[in-house]
This record gives C-alpha cells, structure tokens and sequence, in this order.
C-alpha cells in the first residue's frame, strides 16, 4: 500500500522534491487548523502550490478542511506511527523553535552536557580536531529539528569529536518524555577509537540510539552505509581537500533525494578560498540553503578565533559525490602546508605544481584561476612528495604566514 506521501507525490511534481510534502503534512499535524496561506508561508511554497498539495491530501484521507486544515483520525495514526511522533512533547517542540525560549526549556539538559563533554577525549590536532562546547554541540541537534531531519529519520555524523550524536540522542529523550522514541536514528562514522568507544559507552548508559563505525575516510565508503540516511553533520579539516572528501562521503550515505539537508561547520574563510569552496558545492551539485557566521563555539581553538559558520546545504537532482573511490591527495592541515603535489588537469592533460613554494600555494587557488594552458578548473591529483620543515620554515618567513 502507497503511504500518504507517494499518493501525493503521484499528483504534484515539486522541484523542491517529496521533502516539502511531508513538512506540509507535518505542520497540519502539529498546528491544527492551520490556514492554507500559513502552510505556504511555512514551506516556501506559492500558496496555490500549498493549496493544490492540500487537496491531495484531502483525497488520499490523510487531511480534512475544518475550520482550517487539519489531520484525519487516520492522517494522525500514520505519522504517529510511521515517523513516530507518538508521545511528542508538543510544548517542548515548539519553544526549541525559538531562540530564547529554547535555552531556558533545556537548562537542566546544559549541565548533562557539559559533564559528559568535559569527559571526551583529548583532541588529536595532526588530524585537525577541536572540541565545540556543549552548547554548540546541543545548537547543532535543535538546528536538525528545526530543518525537520530529527523525528523519525535516519542521521549521519561524518566524524563526531563534538558528540553531536549525544546532544540528539539526549534531546530525542526529553521531547519523548514518557513513552521515548523509536524511528531515529544515529550513526557515526570516525577514526578516532577513542571517540568511538566513549560516543558507544554514553550510548549504553543512556539508552541512546547510536551507532558507530570505525572508518578512514580517504578510504572507500562501505556498500552498507550507501543511500541510507536523510541527512548528515560534519566538521571537516578545514581544508578545501578535507571538506570535499567529507562531503563526499556523506553524499554517498544519503538517500538519493533531493531537498536532503547537509549541516557543514567550515571555518571563516578568505574571499578567495570560500569562491573555490562554492564551485566545489556547485560541482556535487549542493545548494547553500543558509549560512550562519560563527554558529560554532570551540574550545581553545585560537587558530580559528574559536568560531566557525555553519552552511546548510540541500540535495538537488544533480547531486553526486566529488571523491568515491580511494583519496589519496593532502588532508588535514599539516600535511597540506608539508607536500608538493602535482595536478594534472582534466581537460589538457598538463600538470601544475601546487605546494607553499610554487605559483600555486593552495589548490583552491589553483581551482580559482584555473589551468594555465586551458584555464579549466578540474585537476586529478597524480604525485605527492613531502617537503622538508626547513623549506616550509622559509616559504612562512617569506608570506608571513604562521605555522
């Protein structure tokens, strides 16, 4: 039998795709009575759109007009059943909409938090680590159900040394209070043992639905994870390489449609390198949905003045991963400022050298101006050497940069 969405979908081909048509259904469910012109307004949908998804819903029987719009007995039973909002704390889900009301409705979740966080482990900077604090951490899993991808779905986090799985298990716990909540999901993918092993440990003691996976990401995705999930969080090395491999990986764990949200901490960057970082979204087919400059809060990262922003991006019908198969470029951030690497590009086949001493320090600014004999802007990478630290030393006296 076709759920209520696929009925729909049948009737209303939306360019934005089926993620708009279950938000639709689930502010009927959550505002009873709601207005027609409400529901656009919600979905950034033209009203006439809204109204015609509306109606199609009436038909399958999922919604009725009555003094506004608002669920069927039978609308009701399957989102309660289906997407498991059966036992939502409505009040609490409602104030975690509101940037005041939110802190003071989870003040007791904060101190939790925060003893659990002070517990992590140490942060491993040869690969780009930093701890967020707890409240970022917890800002992070309310941004999730604000862009509805909590309730009910599957969640990967590409690396997790800030604990976002944690903040939404234990945030899934306090809108569930009574009966708790069965459909989410978390999994978590890192390298680091030692976060694996205490994400799994708080996990059993708190009754917190998560999964970890121990996985180098340069190398390959598992077939297992492929087009699972409906969204995922990363933190990547602040690195155009390192974001576009995270990225990459966590696009061939999605499921293949469009509208999915991908929550990406990146630091704040230079003109140049975030022009190079967009042709990237561009090239895997992602649209910047929001950005929120210095979302993130870190501890003692004094490199990045302790902030960094926070892309939402969505899925189109374009979308594809840049990196599928082995990675075998620069990283994390050393070892970028510690190789020469040599790029070939894709169009004329000529290489270029890319390293702190040639005419291209960084590969986003060999993206940026494109290949000197075609001006293309897409390389492979074909050798990579280390440069000794004494070279490097004189390549920062010259530009002034610090290690």
């Amino acid at each position: 039998m076709k759920t209520y969405i696929e009925q729909v979908s049948e009737h209303i081909l939306l360019q934005e795709g089926t993620q708009v048509i279950e938000q639709l259904l689930l502010e009927c469910y959550l505002n009873p009575g709601i207005s027609t012109k409400e529901l656009a307004r919600k979905t950034l949908l033209p009203t006439p759109v809204a109204a015609a998804i509306k109606r199609e819903f009436i038909k399958a029987g999922a919604l009725v007009q009555d003094r506004g719009v608002r669920c069927t007995t039978d609308g009701l039973a399957w989102i309660e059943q289906e997407w498991g909002f059966r036992g939502l704390d409505q009040s609490l889900y409602h104030d975690l909409f509101n940037e005041i009301r939110w802190i003071k409705s989870l003040k007791d979740m904060l101190p939790i938090l925060e003893e659990i966080l002070s517990q992590r482990p140490s942060v491993d900077v040869q690969i780009d680590q930093s701890k967020c604090t707890p409240e970022t951490s917890l800002r992070r899993a309310i941004l999730c159900l604000k862009h509805h991808a909590l309730i009910g779905k599957k969640i990967l986090c590409v690396g997790d040394d800030d604990l976002v799985s944690v903040s939404i298990g234990l945030l899934l716990q306090r809108l569930f209070p009574d009966i708790g909540h069965s459909v989410a999901h978390v999994d978590v993918l890192d390298i680091d043992e030692r976060f694996l092993k205490y994400i799994e440990s708080i996990a059993e003691e708190w009754g917190l639905p998560i999964t970890c996976h121990r996985l180098d990401l340069r190398e390959p995705l598992p077939e297992n994870l492929h087009k699972q999930f409906d969204c995922f969080f990363t933190d990547p090395p602040y690195t155009l390489q390192g974001m576009g491999l995270f990225v990459s990986r966590g696009i061939q764990a999605l499921k293949r449609e469009k509208g999915l949200p991908i929550f990406l901490s990146f630091a704040h960057k230079s003109p140049a390198f975030m022009l190079a970082m967009q042709r990237e979204f561009v090239r895997m087919g992602l649209t910047v949905n929001a950005n929120f400059p210095q979302f993130n809060v870190y501890e003692g990262a004094e490199m990045i003045a302790n902030r960094s922003q926070m892309f939402i991006l969505r899925t189109t019908d374009q979308t594809k991963p840049e990196y599928m198969e082995k990675f075998t470029d620069a990283l994390y951030t050393g070892e970028v400022k510690q190789t020469l690497r040599t790029y070939r590009c894709k169009q004329c086949s000529r290489d270029v050298y890319v390293g702190i001493n040639e005419e291209f320090a960084t590969i986003e600014q060999l993206k940026n101006e494109g290949c000197t004999g075609c001006s293309h802007d897409t390389f492979e990478l074909v050798a990579k050497q280390r440069v000794s630290s004494e070279r490097n030393d004189k390549a920062d006296y010259k530009t002034g940069r610090s290690s």
